[in-house]
């Protein structure tokens, strides 16, 4: 079990939402809105997935990367080095 499987009915209707304001953009550009509405409309998107990638974040540092730790050893170092890399690809996008 991942640490995100209790909240994973939040994830998904959260991804959903996001994927409708995404929709909204693709209509937008077909109807040739005005270019900072289109843009103010990607931040609001982005801000949304990057809210979603710091809760699943939080949720592997809480329960994936907490159980290896507690088994020690190798196991954990990967953890630890693998969450590391994830927060490194989030802070450059």
């Amino acid at each position: 079990m991942y640490g995100y499987t209790q909240d994973k009915d939040k994830y998904l209707n959260r991804l959903r939402r996001i994927e409708g304001q995404v929709r909204g953009l693709e209509k937008m550009i077909e109807e040739d809105k005005y270019c900072i509405d289109i843009l103010t409309q990607v931040a609001a998107a982005t801000s949304a997935l990057q809210s979603v990638a710091l809760g699943l974040l939080e949720d592997h540092l809480g329960h994936c990367v907490a159980q290896a730790t507690a088994e020690g050893g190798e196991v954990a170092a990967a953890k630890v080095r693998e969450a590391s890399e994830a927060i490194a690809r989030l802070v450059k996008s």
